[in-house]
């Protein structure tokens, strides 16, 4: 194998513009396959952060009344899969808040804020003010602020079921949706079970560290309770989302596919009219006594050199590419586009890729060669 290895580097450093162009054919592929799904893959990151990043990814709701032994639920929900990062108990309620002899209708959500901190990122999502705590504090989407005319550290008066309460509000939250904007008024769970008059929860939100999985949690998750609670996900509840995911992810492998061909075929021809140019040189070879193997192990060396030299000038330029992209590509504020995603594994298994790929294209003019004869060679000198 020692000497094959050395003949075909001496092949191609004798024609070194050719192996160039080899090279640089095979590092736009690999670069291409890079940038692509990289690319997708920050897409989709970007997607389902923006879509699900602050939203509870399974969630057990008690159908009617309250849960009041609810450590043990939680517990079990936690065992239940390794992928569960976070399990926070949830009391919501509806209310109105009363302002200039109006009434606004909002949801009142009372929340462990330091395990739902991790769910909703209050504080990233915080417009002024803090987030409560301490009991009696409450903090108003942003959208409340401008229909309600309440500002931070105003006591408000919150109407649940006939009753009216007194708060203090302590902060305003933007998350830019105005679902959440113009309707959520959180404060501690304490608080809300206070109000409402109960030690219990009715919601048990969750995130997940694979969020893919949360269909098949959610299915283990509804054998484990009865028929007073119901288990949804957010995989069901955002169909035509994965579907956008499932497509993109599709698309991307298609490209990559014809890349990978497209590099194929072209490296098996080039080699293949390399076998012509280097017939005489073989034929000398195998007059010296270079064996039928060896003449093959020849161009399949060179398939090697080829992939681990295009393979790493593509993973550079591909790189190259993603930075350039998310350097120019911005929104408004200044932030990329698409965030810069780089999965090691994904840029290796490219390059892994390239290097068999360039290996089979070598297969071709590796079995050619080793048909090639000396009279044959004589015969077309």
């Amino acid at each position: 194998m020692k000497l094959a290895l050395q003949i075909a580097w001496r092949f191609l450093m004798s024609s070194k513009r050719q192996t160039l162009l080899i090279i640089l054919g095979i590092a736009v592929g690999v670069s291409v396959q890079v940038f692509i799904g990289a690319l997708i893959t920050g897409l989709q990151v970007s997607l389902v952060d923006k879509t699900i990043g602050s939203t509870s990814h399974v969630t057990v709701e008690v159908s009617e009344g309250y849960l009041t032994d609810y450590d043990d639920e939680l517990l079990n929900i936690k065992n239940t899969s390794e992928s569960f990062n976070v399990v926070s108990p949830s009391l919501e309620t509806g209310g109105f808040i009363s302002f200039d002899g109006n009434m606004k209708e909002v949801l009142l959500r009372g929340l462990d804020l330091e395990k739902a901190e991790n769910i909703y990122d209050f504080s990233n999502n915080l417009y002024a003010g803090r987030i409560p705590s301490s009991d009696n504090e409450v903090l108003l989407g942003i959208g409340l602020h401008d229909t309600t005319e309440v500002f931070l550290n105003d006591l408000i008066d919150i109407e649940i079921e006939g009753v009216t309460h007194q708060l203090k509000v302590v902060g305003f939250m933007s998350f830019g949706v105005s679902a959440i904007d113009e309707s959520w008024a959180v404060a501690p769970l304490s608080t809300v079970q206070q109000l409402v008059g109960t030690t219990g929860i009715n919601r048990i939100e969750t995130q997940l560290d694979e969020v893919f999985e949360a269909e098949d949690i959610a299915l283990a998750l509804t054998s484990d309770f009865d028929d007073s609670f119901e288990i949804s996900n957010w995989m069901s509840d955002n169909e035509d989302l994965l579907s956008g995911l499932t497509g993109q992810s599709v698309s991307s492998l298609m490209i990559q596919i014809f890349v990978i061909i497209s590099v194929v075929l072209g490296i098996s021809s080039t080699l293949a009219i390399t076998v012509m140019q280097k017939s005489r040189q073989l034929g000398i070879l195998k007059a010296m006594g270079l064996t039928d193997t060896n003449a093959s192990k020849v161009f399949v060396s060179e398939g090697i050199f080829l992939g681990i030299f295009g393979a790493i000038v593509g993973i550079l330029l591909g790189i190259g590419l993603l930075v350039a992209f998310t350097s120019f590509a911005l929104n408004p504020d200044g932030t990329p586009l698409i965030p810069l995603t780089i999965d090691l594994g994904f840029i290796a298994l490219s390059g892994g890729i390239a290097i068999f790929a360039c290996v089979v294209a070598s297969l071709i003019p590796a079995i050619k060669s080793s048909k090639l004869t000396v009279i044959e060679v004589i015969r077309n000198a």
